[in-house]
């Protein structure tokens, strides 16, 4: 009750690849994820194919824990994201050099995880002269639907409930969303976690 519909400005996502976006041929981005306790890549298409996705997990570091122990995650992505990267690209069936841009999770996350993956996206992008795409998480779930579902046109609702983050959106197109709704203190991940540890 009183809820008003807020608009979400634009994200620090200022290109796109996405299908909807006019280029003028099929291009090719590798997608690079360290935002929390995975370190994940995927090599996709503008024509939202999924060549490759790559992804080690952290469960039995943190497990004992109760929760992600951010200075071990990030000893982890460290260890791995070399490896992830390598692997995406070769499982992707294409060579290196037909890499567009690659595109990295710029937030939110935790903070020094995030900072692994950034880093290690910057190198990656400038060994292969592409541009780096900064990505917001959240935008990223919200247009991951049209990547799976190609009947997904713009504009849509989605419903993002995460460890951190529950938003529900109307997606008018890339970087042009209106907040329809949110969790006013915790998150569903935050609760479920909390409610575990009992």
């Amino acid at each position: 009750p009183g809820l008003r519909p807020r608009h979400v400005p634009r994200t620090l996502m200022r290109q796109s690849l996405c299908a909807h976006a006019s280029v003028p041929k099929t291009q090719v981005v590798l997608g690079i994820e360290t935002s929390c306790d995975d370190t994940c890549a995927a090599v996709v298409t503008s024509d939202r194919e999924v060549l490759s996705e790559t992804r080690k997990s952290q469960h039995e570091i943190h497990a004992q824990w109760g929760g992600v122990v951010p200075n071990l995650a990030v000893d982890a992505h460290k260890q791995a994201i070399d490896e992830v990267i390598e692997n995406a690209i070769k499982d992707s069936g294409r060579p290196a050099s037909d890499i567009s841009a690659v595109a990295i999770t710029i937030g939110p996350g935790l903070s020094p995880c995030l900072q692994v993956g950034v880093r290690a996206a910057r190198i990656t992008a400038a060994r292969l002269g592409v541009p780096l795409l900064p990505v917001h998480h959240m935008e990223a779930h919200a247009l991951v639907a049209q990547l799976s579902e190609r009947d997904v046109e713009f504009p849509f609702v989605t419903l993002l409930v995460s460890g951190g983050h529950n938003l529900l959106l109307l997606a008018h197109g890339v970087g042009d969303y209106t907040e329809l709704g949110a969790t006013v203190d915790d998150s569903l991940g935050e609760a479920y976690d909390k409610v575990a540890r009992l």
